[in-house]
């Protein structure tokens, strides 16, 4: 059992395909659905906060059970979750970060906009293969970079080109097919071509008056140096490197299955 100091709901990693989740993206791929990937984590260690890790919905989560995950369908409890972390807000989460921190395993999400208008996934398919989660948690390497800034907003820019839209959409489809295959080359390039995608439609996620360091150039170096990388969040966070060989000053995660 997870140290209770950790608390009892687990935590989210996304990686490629995100912000497909949000309807302003989703009603514009030409190719529905379009998907993203979401890695259930072990409550055994402490992440940084604003760092796309999804601390902010857990934190609604453990005040929603303070007990732990409740024995209820993981689906009833995401949007149990969505209505109590996004009541009244203008911007709201994605539903993506409930279902990493509530679907065990590596789920790929399906997002459709002709679906509940792009709110929900149309389709989940996870996988809880041992083989598999024990790959991906060797290859896998976080290395902390920064936290968003005060004053950081992704959105400020958007360049909505359906055409990148349908292409950030395939990264999380090529991202799961990689991971159940076990393919590590094929894992990092769906990881850069999301990383590519994400600077093309929203500029505003790796590069930001508020945001004090060269996030480009730090994701230049990563890439050159492994088959793939990407960061944990808009704005920064960690620095998820795909490697079979050690990354110098990452951390090692465990997924829970």
């Amino acid at each position: 059992m997870p140290s209770t100091i950790f608390g009892h709901i687990p935590h989210r990693l996304a990686l490629a395909g995100g912000w497909i989740d949000q309807p302003f993206v989703s009603r514009l791929n030409p190719k529905p659905p379009g998907c993203m990937v979401v890695v259930s984590l072990q409550p055994d260690q402490w992440f940084m906060e604003r760092s796309g890790i999804a601390s902010g919905t857990r934190k609604v989560a453990m005040e929603l059970w303070s007990a732990g995950i409740p024995d209820r369908p993981p689906a009833d409890l995401v949007r149990e979750l969505y209505r109590a972390e996004n009541h009244g807000k203008a911007e709201p989460s994605g539903s993506q970060d409930m279902i990493g921190l509530l679907y065990p395993g590596v789920s790929r999400l399906d997002y459709d906009f002709a679906f509940e208008g792009g709110v929900f996934p149309a389709h989940i398919e996870s996988n809880r293969d041992t083989a598999v989660l024990h790959w991906l948690e060797r290859v896998l390497h976080l290395v902390p970079i920064n936290q968003r800034p005060e004053g950081y907003n992704p959105l400020g820019v958007k360049n909505l080109f359906p055409a990148c839209i349908a292409q950030l959409g395939e990264s999380g489809k090529l991202c799961f097919d990689a991971i159940v295959r076990r393919d590590l080359e094929a894992l990092g390039a769906a990881m850069n071509l999301c990383m590519q995608c994400w600077e093309s439609l929203l500029p505003c996620t790796v590069a930001h008056p508020a945001i004090a360091i060269d996030l480009k150039r730090i994701l230049a170096h990563f890439q050159s140096q492994y088959p793939g990388a990407m960061y944990s969040g808009c704005g920064g966070g960690y620095m998820i490197v795909a490697s079979e060989e050690p990354v110098r000053g990452a951390l090692k995660v465990r997924v829970r299955g």
